[in-house]
């Protein structure tokens, strides 16, 4: 019928940054922002009862890390806070976990590979070690996510006899000598992202990614890749940027088939265009600093040409036209 909107090849929920706590409200690690510790399970609900009833419901959800607070570790709630969210999860679409640095201040890397967030049981990259989560699915013909692992370098997660580890603080101590390394080294600028709750992508890691792009190249899929911490400095504060993001950018640039990088991390959220290679670079609002009654979540509607979120709450709606 004419006037109709087009349906669409598939589409999938995003939500990012729940870090669900049995707790009273508090503040972030300057005191300058409000957590909804205990609400934010209430704005999952509400972002599952809209999927549920929605009209073409989502073929996967992406939750894009931090799904409980580092809170929970110190008096032992990690496992129970994880059981509570994960019961809001459990509707029929497939759920893609991230992993973020609230992840690791609960759970070590070896214990989160062995838990209900590692989503990669199914979609497992042979070519890579072991203990790097990253890998990729196809949700429909010429479509395939890559979800990567942004704190593979990293003090968090990691043994501190391990190489990453020791690749990690080598890096960090090039730009940050302050006692807690959660301090950014410097009031303005991108250095500011050289801090404990940043991390990175290792080589390994980077030379899977430039492997699989090149495939999809040659196949003309479209990529949309999935991290938690964003790579573009126009689509965040610079406190939230990936250590070696221009590394990553190098990946993406070198590749026509990357349509979009979501990422979370960065609770005000973010967006810009690249203007070498038109991907979209967009960060998802945080639910722990969205107000009990707002909410924080989105649906994606994607499309031949383009891909549509539409935003709930605080998360805008944009439009992602796919580069010629």
């Amino acid at each position: 019928m004419d006037g109709c909107p087009p349906t669409p090849l598939f589409t999938f929920g995003v939500i990012a940054d729940i870090q669900y706590a049995d707790l009273e409200d508090g503040f972030n690690y300057s005191r300058t922002r409000k957590r909804f510790y205990r609400s934010s399970l209430q704005l999952l609900k509400n972002a599952q009862r809209s999927w549920a009833e929605s009209a073409v419901r989502p073929e996967f959800i992406l939750q894009l890390g931090d799904i409980i607070d580092g809170f929970n570790k110190g008096p032992g709630a990690s496992e129970r806070a994880l059981d509570t969210v994960l019961r809001e999860f459990s509707g029929p679409a497939e759920v893609h976990h991230v992993w973020g640095n609230h992840e690791f201040y609960n759970f070590s890397r070896s214990a989160l590979l062995r838990s209900r967030l590692n989503s990669s049981a199914l979609h497992r990259d042979r070519d890579l070690s072991g203990d790097v989560y990253a890998y990729s699915f196809s949700p429909a013909p010429g479509f395939t996510f890559v979800v990567l692992d942004a704190y593979d370098v990293s003090l968090l997660g990691r043994e501190p006899s391990s190489e990453q580890y020791g690749q990690a603080m080598d890096l960090i101590k090039l730009y940050n000598n302050n006692d807690d390394l959660n301090c950014p080294p410097v009031l303005e600028g991108l250095q500011r992202r050289f801090t404990m709750f940043n991390g990175g992508f290792g080589q390994e890691q980077l030379d899977w990614l430039h492997a699989l792009l090149t495939a999809s190249d040659d196949k003309r899929d479209r990529v949309t890749i999935v991290s938690h911490v964003p790579v573009h400095p126009g689509s965040t504060d610079p406190v939230c940027l990936a250590w070696n993001y221009e590394e990553l950018l190098a990946v993406i640039r070198a590749h026509s088939s990357v349509v979009c990088y979501m990422a979370g991390h960065s609770h005000d959220g973010g967006y810009c265009q690249d203007k070498d290679t038109g991907v979209h670079h967009v960060t998802i609002d945080g639910v722990i600093e969205t107000p009990p009654d707002s909410d924080a979540f989105s649906t994606v509607s994607v499309y031949a040409d383009r891909m549509v979120l539409k935003g709930e709450g605080r998360v805008e709606d944009r439009v992602f036209l796919f580069p010629s």
